[in-house]
């Protein structure tokens, strides 16, 4: 049985009140179909009893909100930001941090992981100094479910062929059966913890290098101007801020200027005037 308007209106509010997702009623197929799928996994009869539960069960209702988030990610996603780490922004902080000797990378909203090994694959082939580094990349993600299978690092064959380098596979994953795990050396720093953006941030340290990637697009502007604010708190003042193609922090947060790096670009803190 589909559901029925206020079925569809309580999705759409827990979501957005959750996690600031925002759902109009032309992705009514998309709740259907995340839904759907979900109901099978917890052997519930069908959609409508899901939602009923998660009216009464506060468990089944963030299961419900992890669902609806789209985990949508690959290898080296879209090549150039990955670039632009390798060529100008890592260059520029080793050379800022010698004198400590670590660094910090952040990348929210990792899905199922690909984004933080792809971060440290990238170091540690460019960069084989780095190995004596205290070298720290965090994954968030609000998906308790995406925490653990990036904690596991095991991922199947057609997951794998998703933009990972031959020599990348060859040096960082192992074969287990029909899955690659990612081995000790990519692991090394990496870290993985659940996280929701909209709610109370808690405290992670200083951060050279955040990867924010197509995920304010979901968003309404008052929540990304909050997320803007947050970031520019736990930032280094030479950081550099990762976001998506089609995001942006211009008429957002005049605080970040864009900075062109090659075929890419990304954002940093405007020098105090």
């Amino acid at each position: 049985m589909a559901l029925d308007s206020l079925e569809y209106d309580y999705v759409r509010d827990l979501v957005r009140t959750r996690s600031a997702i925002q759902l109009d009623a032309s992705k009514d197929y998309l709740i259907d179909t995340r839904l759907a799928r979900l109901a099978h996994t917890e052997n519930f009869s069908s959609v409508n009893e899901l939602v009923a539960q998660a009216r009464r069960d506060a468990a089944v209702s963030k299961r419900l909100v992890e669902a609806m988030t789209t985990n949508e990610t690959s290898w080296m996603r879209d090549a150039h930001p990955f670039e632009a780490l390798r060529d100008h922004m890592l260059p520029d902080l080793i050379e800022a941090r010698r004198s400590t000797r670590r660094l910090s990378i952040w990348s929210m909203a990792c899905s199922s992981g690909q984004e933080p090994y792809s971060i440290s694959m990238v170091m540690r082939d460019a960069f084989p100094e780095l190995s004596t580094w205290n070298v720290r990349i965090l994954g968030t993600d609000l998906s308790t479910e995406m925490v653990a299978r990036s904690k596991a690092g095991s991922y199947s064959q057609l997951e794998t062929n998703r933009g990972m380098p031959a020599r990348f596979l060859t040096r960082f994953m192992t074969r287990q059966g029909i899955q690659f795990v990612v081995n000790d050396e990519a692991r090394k720093g990496v870290e993985f913890r659940q996280m929701n953006l909209v709610e109370t941030w808690p405290t992670l340290g200083q951060m050279d290098v955040v990867f924010l990637r197509n995920v304010l697009i979901y968003f309404d502007a008052e929540t990304r101007r909050r997320i803007f604010a947050h970031l520019r708190r736990v930032m280094a003042p030479d950081g550099w801020l990762v976001l998506g193609g089609a995001e942006t922090a211009l008429n957002v947060d005049d605080h970040f200027e864009r900075v062109n790096l090659g075929r890419s670009a990304a954002y940093r803190l405007r020098s105090p005037r």
